[in-house]
């Protein structure tokens, strides 16, 4: 399947906001499916961690396994993509279009901007972006980052979602590729630049994704993975309530050695790993805490903006030593494997 089914999603979509409010819930008929590991193949796997829907509140248990081949956390079974485009609505943390946010818009919009700036910073130390250079981003949301590429470099940009974000402003200037990535219709050797931040969590076939990535890379391109780290304080800290769980749109959780043994594998080899991210590990000590207090009932993100930013300042100097601290991130930049 290409692309997600619009009357699917509305129907299920729909159906998860009545159950929401009844709190009683039967899935709907094939909304789960059982999977084997994404690294090894194995179906040999033992419990490992229930999670709820902390931040949408919708209900219902879903349920991470750990392969006891390759020791890949993973979540089994999973929602079937036919069903979790619900999931990705216009409220979906990435996607959200609302920028009114009061006395605390600037404040909003410059941390949104901040992200960005991150994500060009580590890219950067990598790879250095002209007119003629092409990059490509999956999972790209609604491309604010692609954007800042394009005027600050004049890069051709490339962005893949399998949602159709299309109509964004920040995505006009680039060639925008709705559906899975391994499916996308792009070219060999093509991109300087690959980026996944946040995206390798979600897929539904992380290798293929990966060797996909080296496919369309030229020989001397970059490709840089963010997600959360599987082995990090943030964790052992919330356990079931991580942020970085994000039941049910996570598939597969990576700790530092299976992110490097699912790259490996996938004919590519590490040119550095970061034990930090370009997305702010504080993100996750505030929405911890948050989950933990809610208890799946959804964190209503319009009352929150005021204690998330409060917080922020008074956790400063912790987060001065963010990148020493593990607390929750992890980017590895890779090349094809020579």
């Amino acid at each position: 399947m290409n692309v997600i089914d619009t009357a699917v999603e509305r129907e299920t979509c729909a159906a998860l906001a009545d159950v929401a409010q009844q709190r009683a819930f039967a899935w709907p008929a094939g909304f789960f499916e059982s999977v084997s590991c994404y690294l090894c193949g194995s179906t040999d796997a033992r419990p490992f961690v229930t999670a709820q829907d902390d931040l949408g509140g919708t209900p219902g248990d879903f349920h991470f396994v750990r392969c006891t081949r390759c020791d890949l956390a993973y979540q089994n079974p999973r929602v079937s993509l036919e069903h979790i485009g619900a999931y990705y609505d216009d409220t979906y943390i990435a996607h959200r279009k609302k920028r009114d946010w009061g006395f605390l818009t600037p404040l909003f919009e410059r941390a949104m901007n901040k992200l960005d700036a991150a994500k060009d910073h580590i890219a950067s130390r990598y790879v250095s972006l002209g007119a003629a250079s092409e990059v490509l981003d999956v999972g790209c949301a609604v491309g604010t980052f692609l954007d800042r590429l394009r005027r600050r470099s004049g890069a051709r940009v490339t962005g893949v979602d399998f949602k159709d974000l299309s109509a964004t402003p920040s995505l006009q200037g680039a060639e925008f590729h709705c559906g899975l990535f391994y499916e996308a219709d792009l070219a060999s050797d093509r991109f300087d630049l690959v980026t996944m931040w946040h995206f390798l969590e979600h897929d539904y076939d992380p290798l293929r994704s990966l060797e996909t990535a080296r496919r369309v890379l030229k020989p001397e391109g970059r490709l840089v993975i963010e997600v959360p780290r599987l082995d990090s304080r943030t964790f052992t800290w919330f356990g079931s309530r991580w942020p970085g769980l994000q039941a049910p749109q996570h598939t597969v959780l990576f700790d530092r050695d299976t992110l490097l043994r699912a790259v490996r594998r996938s004919g590519l080899e590490v040119v550095d790993y970061l034990p930090y991210g370009a997305f702010p590990a504080y993100f996750y000590l505030f929405t911890g805490a948050a989950f933990r207090l809610l208890k799946g009932r959804g964190l209503n993100l319009d009352k929150a903006i005021a204690p998330y930013f409060a917080g922020q300042i008074l956790l400063l100097p912790l987060l001065l030593f963010e990148k020493r601290l593990n607390l929750a991130m992890q980017t590895v930049v890779c090349r094809r494997a020579r």
